[in-house]
């Protein structure tokens, strides 16, 4: 926990302790100890190189095949050797048997708060998830899966082979994110919003908080009355009203929650 003062550590875990009821949101900075990259970190994807985070807008996705097959390779070589939950993961799994997490929303994609054994009920995933494939023409679902089966087949860029009137669609087909341009789901929203307005303390872990809506909640919470702990390797701006830590996440999380 080099460059965590301790007191701070110590007035931290005092808030947390203190607290019946726990909002959780969780960035990509919660991942990159299990080997995927954030996003806007010092070393992050976008940081290195502005241009990629193009490939993260909706439209783009839509008209640009090559963007397409290349998150199609990138999904399937991930999906041959998958990232497991890391101490993070397992730590804020276990801090829900407390029973004082009223929910973790997480801005990230790829499923490890649930591989860790945070349960459904606990967990709103705003950004969307990569285990289910829909058509943006026809809206048909499927298993990510099936889908990855054929790009392993040899298919670059898979189409939708859903029925529509008798023929087979054709349209676009897309994990189930939310990319730039898209709307979070309302209802997952709605809980998300719920829980800031209800929570004693709100701890943020691994995020910038600059995407919105979900950057939001952290406002809705002081609005309401909450207690903001951040933690994360870079300042946000939401710094000034939290409490803030810096350093190895899988190392501060159990000391600052216990588990």
């Amino acid at each position: 926990m080099t460059g965590v003062p301790i007191g701070d550590l110590e007035s931290a875990s005092a808030v947390l302790a203190g607290a019946s009821s726990v909002l959780v949101l969780t960035g990509a900075g919660v991942s990159t100890a299990s080997g995927i990259p954030d996003y806007r970190g010092p070393q992050g994807v976008w940081t290195v190189n502005p241009a990629a985070e193009r490939d993260s807008f909706a439209d783009v996705y839509a008209r640009d095949s090559s963007v397409r097959e290349q998150a199609w390779r990138r999904l399937l070589s991930r999906a041959e050797s998958p990232p497991q939950p890391n101490a993070a993961h397992h730590c804020l799994a276990r801090f829900e048997a407390t029973g004082r997490l009223s929910l973790l929303v997480t801005q990230n994609i790829d499923g490890l708060h649930l591989a860790a054994g945070t349960t459904p009920e606990r967990l709103v995933e705003a950004h969307g998830h990569v285990r289910n494939v829909r058509c943006l023409d026809c809206d048909a679902r499927q298993a990510t899966t099936t889908v990855l089966a054929r790009v392993a087949e040899g298919e670059s860029d898979p189409r939708c082979r859903a029925l529509v009137e008798g023929r087979p669609c054709g349209g676009v087909l897309a994990t189930t994110i939310v990319r730039f341009g898209d709307a979070p789901d309302p209802a997952e929203m709605h809980r998300a919003t719920r829980a800031a307005r209800q929570c004693d303390v709100m701890l943020c872990v691994g995020s910038t908080l600059s995407v919105y809506p979900v950057a939001g909640l952290v406002m809705t919470a002081l609005d309401y009355g909450a207690r903001v702990v951040i933690v994360n390797n870079a300042a946000t701006d939401y710094d000034p009203s939290a409490l803030c830590l810096r350093g190895d996440i899988t190392d501060l999380l159990p000391a600052l929650l216990g588990c």
